[in-house]
């Protein structure tokens, strides 16, 4: 299943880059792209924050939690045997490998670069592939904990599931 969350991952940091740079060859003028209305619009913004563009000042401690989450997501990712599981952490792990990267090589430098941003949310907030990937999931890791699949069933667990046939009345 690593090479699933592998490849996910990829895929996800594929799309994220690619419609990046899309976002600031079509979009770095100020132009703002309708899509529905109000509620859905693309718009270039650069993003030194966290979400909502909270803490600002401090985008070196966000590559470091990048790095942690990648590494740490690695780690568990080397466990997984769900199929489930493995689709959200591939979803985690691209959102989070991404965002490393806006913060290690855009401007302004290395460890305090910007992440770039366009899809913007009925100007509540504005997000891109990668912050998708990130809130779609994390919300399959909790329905998964709320569920109770683990990460890795055990040899113990797989026969629990099996139907043993009664042999009485």
């Amino acid at each position: 299943m690593f090479r699933a969350v592998v490849l996910i991952a990829a895929v996800v940091l594929a799309a994220d880059q690619l419609t990046k740079y899309w976002a600031e060859s079509a979009l770095s003028g100020g132009q703002t792209i309708t899509v529905l209305g109000d509620l859905l619009q693309l718009r270039l913004v650069y993003n030194p924050g966290a979400a909502f563009s909270i803490g600002s000042a401090y985008t070196w401690i966000f590559a470091v939690f990048a790095a942690a989450a990648v590494v740490a997501v690695t780690v568990v990712a080397w466990r997984v045997t769900s199929r489930a599981w493995a689709v959200a952490l591939g979803l985690v792990l691209g959102g989070a490998v991404t965002h490393l990267l806006d913060r290690l090589f855009r401007e302004p430098g290395f460890a305090r670069g910007h992440v770039v941003d366009f899809i913007d949310y009925a100007g509540f907030f504005v997000g891109n592939v990668a912050d998708i990937a990130l809130v779609v999931g994390v919300g399959i890791i909790m329905l998964l904990n709320v569920r109770g699949i683990p990460l890795r069933a055990t040899a113990g667990e797989s026969r629990s599931d099996e139907q043993v046939p009664s042999s009485g009345s």
